[in-house]
């Protein structure tokens, strides 16, 4: 039955491959369990809801992109970037309520949803400069970087609450304790996941993620709380289907929606396009062979999502590594969705990992956020100048949304003061004008 549906002698496969694959790429990305609840406890999400939210939203999504984008070996899960967008800077600096967050993540996937099904999303993808997109991509990255030295205790703010600023510690960031255990603990977590990747071991992060923490629950269980493996009891999904539109149509609102659907579709067009040259599905034309599925496929997944209560979920690069161990249908998917569901009931090891830990985790995704800059224009300060503003601007003014809208606007000043505004599409200079009203509204 399966082998007919997928086509496994038209795609060169077999069952056994398919298996293996999925597996391979459900141990690089099931790190996600772990970090998710970590990221948006923070914006004020319940952690165990976050945590069967993630792997039902998860399994939703891998197994339509199996069934809907049936030669697609993706696996897809909430999005690293975005959920920390949503925690730090939605929930956080914004102050939206997780509900309201919801709401913009709902709604965002709708309009993914939306254009998924037009002509307008090939028009939206060939429209954005390759070196803005590696360019957001890696201010992505140092987003989290940031945020993972936070989570570590390798950095501290020198910040304090009610002082003038003229006698505020200039430096605002300074190196933190690294004489404290669980710093260290980090630290090694972090050189564990390095030397594992270097040596083309699966499942790095996560090896290292349960590695480092049982050494944190046996040497240090006053710092590192241990609540156990397994659970029957499944958390109470107190985000599900809560959501509110109360500030979705308003100017912070747009603003979020744009950045999340902005944010989102690029990146899954990306890693689309990435898996696809890996998986031999670029035809001599170098056109992407059935991309629309799932773009249609992940978008539906990032509806799902938010009715499960959890940001927006999206595509895995890391899928790239199930396609190299043979991976070529939506078997690929199936697997990893069905894999993911079998973890709904580990709720109590996911949220026993040290914040140190999965510190490093972040710290080690970001190294593969950014590494992508070596494809940026350099020898043309045009396209390279507006891409490093947003690597720049994003960790330093900690918001996505900022550095997306000072890149664009820099862009296209860049293109008008030199004369070179024919051959720009219309799309850049809508999204420079967003931009530009975005920064206006909040500066």
């Amino acid at each position: 039955m399966m082998d007919k549906y997928f086509e496994y002698k038209k795609h060169k496969t077999n069952f056994n491959t398919e298996v293996r694959a999925g597996v391979t790429t459900f141990l690089t990305m099931a790190y996600i369990m772990a970090l998710n609840p970590l990221i948006l406890s923070a914006g004020g999400f319940d952690k165990g809801a976050v945590f069967v939210a993630t792997v039902l939203a998860t399994t939703i999504a891998c197994l339509i992109m199996a069934f809907h984008g049936k030669t697609w070996p993706i696996g897809l899960a909430p999005g690293m970037g975005l959920n920390a967008f949503v925690a730090f800077v939605v929930c956080g600096s914004m102050g939206m309520s997780p509900q309201e967050a919801l709401g913009a993540v709902l709604v965002a996937g709708i309009v993914f949803l939306i254009i998924s099904l037009t002509p307008i999303r090939a028009w939206i993808i060939n429209s954005i400069p390759k070196s803005l997109k590696l360019g957001i991509g890696a201010g992505i990255g140092l987003f989290l970087a940031i945020i993972g030295f936070e989570i570590m205790g390798l950095t501290v703010t020198t910040f304090i609450e009610g002082v003038p600023w003229q006698f505020q510690d200039p430096t605002l960031i300074k190196l933190g304790s690294l004489t404290k255990p669980m710093v260290l603990i980090g630290l090694a977590a972090l050189i564990t996941m390095f030397v594992l990747d270097q040596k083309k071991v699966k499942g790095s992060i996560i090896i290292s993620l349960i590695l480092w923490s049982v050494v944190a629950w046996i040497a240090f269980p006053e710092q590192a709380k241990f609540w156990g493996i397994a659970s029957w009891e499944i958390p109470t999904m107190v985000h599900f289907f809560d959501f509110s539109f109360e500030s979705v149509f308003t100017a912070m609102g747009v603003s979020v929606v744009f950045t999340l659907f902005f944010v989102d579709f690029f990146d899954t067009a990306g890693t689309l396009t990435s898996v696809a040259n890996v998986a031999g599905k670029i035809d001599n034309k170098g056109k992407v062979q059935d991309i629309e599925k799932a773009m249609l496929a992940d978008s539906v997944g990032t509806v799902a999502g938010a009715l499960m209560g959890t940001t927006t979920v999206t595509s895995y690069v890391e899928s790239g590594a199930g396609v190299k161990e043979g991976g070529r249908t939506g078997m690929t998917s199936l697997v990893i969705g069905l894999l993911f569901l079998a973890c709904i009931f580990f709720s109590p090891l996911a949220t026993s990992i040290p914040k140190e830990v999965d510190g490093a985790a972040l710290i080690f995704i970001a190294v593969l956020f950014v590494k992508n800059i070596v494809d940026i224009e350099w020898n043309d300060i045009g396209e390279a100048g507006p891409a490093v503003l947003a690597m720049i601007a994003m960790p330093l003014t900690y918001s996505i949304s900022n550095g997306i809208a000072i890149a664009f606007c820099a862009y296209a000043l860049i293109k008008i003061c030199t004369g070179k505004v024919e051959g720009v599409s219309p799309a850049i200079w809508l999204v420079a004008i967003l931009s530009a009203l975005n920064l206006y509204i909040y500066s």
